[in-house]
């Protein structure tokens, strides 16, 4: 699960984003002690996720103790089809218009990189190739973003800047060349006493091989290889550095450069390019 203190502080931006002075729809039409029932219903077929941080939600959004509860059908990163009810919402009439607009916001948005991310997973069942995602995320929303892609079976690359040193190809050009690049991430790394793998982007078969050369690296990246060339890469590498496969991949090409041996394939389409899952939250009525 995600920090508690990032949705902490995440929250608190939301529920001024949304409610503000209140939520003057529900307090002008419903009693203050009105309780009822809401369920999530799902109206298109999909990865459900988000339903843990459903719980959060409403935990922070309640206007006093108990008083939103739900009822948990259906888990994380399992399959949904049109009709199915992922949870039931009890509690305060006032507290479940409440929380409504944020809850969908967040589950519809992790849903639909959670069913992305799987399509891309289930293409590559029974090769070693993982699924990374990207920086490529919404602002402030990173780490819901990449928890979706986790519940969707992919895996996540660096979380920022912070956490990996990835010499990109402005890095490269800055430094006046791969070798220079190379040759300062490690002095960096040395210098203030930091335990950061280091990665490196590559644009073609020369430049693979003069990082080869070079050495002193964890991961090549090979950036808008072709399959050919994707190839070649991988087999003069030859297992000494991890490889990563990036650009131009979709799901119709995918298992080509998985063929080719790579150990991951980056897909920034997971959290950038992404259709929302339709899901609703429709009040209970009593009979």
């Amino acid at each position: 699960m995600i920090a508690k203190q990032y949705l902490n502080e995440l929250l608190k931006t939301v529920y001024q984003e949304d409610i503000g002075s209140g939520d003057h729809s529900s307090l002008s039409t419903i009693p203050k002690n009105a309780e009822g029932k809401a369920k999530l219903l799902v109206k298109e077929t999909g990865i459900i996720a988000g339903v843990e941080l459903a719980s959060y939600v409403c935990d922070y959004f309640k206007s006093k103790q108990d008083s939103l509860k739900i009822e948990t059908l259906i888990n994380d990163g399992e399959q949904v089809n049109v009709g199915d009810i992922v949870f039931i919402i009890s509690g305060l009439q006032l507290d479940i218009l409440k929380v409504e607009r944020t809850l969908l916001n967040f589950m519809q948005r992790m849903s639909g990189i959670a069913t992305e991310t799987r399509k891309y997973v289930n293409e590559l069942k029974g090769f070693k190739t993982q699924i990374l995602d990207t920086r490529k995320t919404t602002p402030g929303l990173r780490l819901i973003e990449k928890e979706a892609v986790k519940i969707g079976g992919g895996t996540n690359h660096r979380i920022g800047l912070y956490d990996m040193i990835m010499l990109k190809d402005n890095h490269i050009d800055y430094s006046n060349g791969i070798e220079n690049a190379i040759i300062n991430a490690n002095n960096y790394i040395n210098t203030n006493v930091l335990d950061l793998k280091i990665e490196i982007e590559t644009r073609n078969i020369s430049e693979v091989e003069r990082v080869l050369k070079t050495g002193k690296v964890h991961r090549i990246m090979l950036d808008n290889f072709n399959i050919e060339d994707t190839k070649k890469a991988v087999d003069l590498i030859g297992g000494r550095y991890e490889t990563e496969s990036s650009g131009g991949i979709t799901l119709k090409n995918i298992k080509e450069y998985a063929k080719c041996g790579v150990d991951f394939i980056s897909v920034g389409a997971l959290t950038h390019h992404v259709n929302s899952l339709d899901l609703s939250l429709k009040a209970i009525k009593d009979e």
